[in-house]
């Protein structure tokens, strides 16, 4: 079965299912059954799509829902005000959805959110670059959800703000803050390749300067690095670190109501081309079978042919959130047990779902599960995400439970 944000449900994955909301300031909020709507605070004045407080002092770049998310915690947790939110809206329409879901949220916490179709069409980026140039050079402080992107990495060369703080991508952080620590190019842990073709090349020096901008200054300089992250990380000298403690998602939503079920927590790790589809799906059915789960939350970036197979092989209704999971399992219903694997909620959920008796267990990823394309960094990334998580239960997974 397929289960919408709203709760209703199909007998198997459509095309579509899981499509945004309509795209449009006002359009009312998807949620899940059962699950009260969130008072619906009027927007302040100039908070439109597109606007942005001329006074404020603080720009924040986001291109998913969890960096939105983790922007809010820090601007609860900072006490941060005049604060711009600009999303760099992806074309991916589940992602989209999610971001419009966010900065309803943000609007209804007083923040102005500029939506910049960042990706719609080749002129697209000429034109948000130059619109956004203004804000860039008054900004006195820039927040960033996304160090490896070439978008943020093009935006930190035109502004001037001495004040940096990189707030969490999920586990990406923790390989951004190695490859900082160790003064190495910024790339994506899953990324294989030499990061050496014609556009890296091109690009080479925007990123460059990114990562010089990212690097603390030597002591006494007027430059600052901050990190606001939930993710065990080592910063190296000069980052200042504020671990984020998921205090706003606590305070807003919740305490959730518990099923009697267990939850599987769905990845991407397929669609990445990290792990193969077939071992994935085997994972899935032995987790469903052995602790009696009867939903699957998918990742945003989940396939529909997957998804389908899923339905057909396990009997596991999807449910497709429609705000990112920490959200979502804080305002409930959510299972007694979580069943994920290596990824960002095995960090982040028993931090947002602290005294409640929800427990989240991470099953590993077998190294024959990875594919021929996989990155050679991929096993020990995994294993780190899975060895650092704190309050969870680990689940080995064997060969041949992997094979049913």
């Amino acid at each position: 079965m397929v289960s919408s944000p709203e709760g209703t449900r199909a007998g198997s994955v459509t095309p579509g299912a899981g499509v945004p909301p309509q795209e449009t300031t006002g359009t009312p909020a998807r949620r899940l059954l059962g699950v009260p709507r969130q008072r619906n605070r009027t927007a302040r004045a100039g908070a439109g799509p597109n606007a942005a407080t001329p006074r404020g002092t603080t720009l924040a770049f986001v291109e998913s829902p969890v960096q939105l998310l983790n922007v809010l915690e820090w601007a609860h947790t900072a006490q941060a005000t005049e604060l711009t939110v600009v999303v760099l809206s992806p074309q991916d329409p589940m992602t989209r959805g999610q971001l419009r879901r966010m900065a309803e949220l943000a609007r209804d916490e007083g923040h102005a959110v500029r939506w910049e179709e960042a990706r719609g069409g080749p002129a697209a980026p000429m034109r948000t670059v130059g619109g956004l140039t203004p804000l860039l050079r008054r900004a006195r402080r820039i927040v960033i959800g996304d160090p490896f992107s070439r978008y943020v990495q093009l935006l930190l060369t035109l502004t001037k703000a001495r004040d940096l703080v990189v707030v969490d991508d999920g586990t990406a952080t923790m390989e951004f803050i190695s490859q900082l620590a160790r003064g190495e190019r910024l790339v994506r842990w899953h990324r294989n390749g030499s990061g050496r073709g014609p556009r890296d090349l091109v690009f080479a020096p925007f990123s460059a300067t990114a990562r010089r901008r990212l690097t603390p200054a030597p002591e006494g300089g007027r430059r600052t690095v901050g990190l606001f992250s939930s993710m065990p990380v080592e910063a190296p000298p000069g980052v200042e670190v504020i671990t984020n403690e998921f205090a706003w998602t606590r305070g807003r939503f919740g305490p959730p109501r518990l099923t009697r079920a267990a939850d599987i927590v769905g990845t991407s790790l397929v669609e990445t081309g990290v792990v193969d589809d077939e071992r994935y799906l085997a994972a899935v059915r032995t987790l469903a079978r052995a602790h009696g789960a009867t939903r699957y939350f998918a990742h945003r970036k989940e396939s529909t042919d997957k998804l389908r197979r899923l339905v057909a092989e396990t009997g596991l209704e999807i449910v497709r959130p429609d705000l990112p999971l920490e959200l979502i399992a804080r305002r409930g219903p959510i299972g007694r047990l979580i069943l994920s694997f290596p990824s960002t909620v095995v960090h982040t959920l028993p931090l947002a779902l602290l005294g409640t008796e929800v427990k989240v267990a991470v099953c590993d990823i077998d190294p024959e599960w990875l594919t021929a394309h996989a990155s050679p960094r991929a096993q020990g990334f995994l294993d780190g995400v899975t060895g650092t998580a704190r309050d969870v239960q680990r689940l080995p997974f064997t060969q041949r439970m992997a094979t049913g």
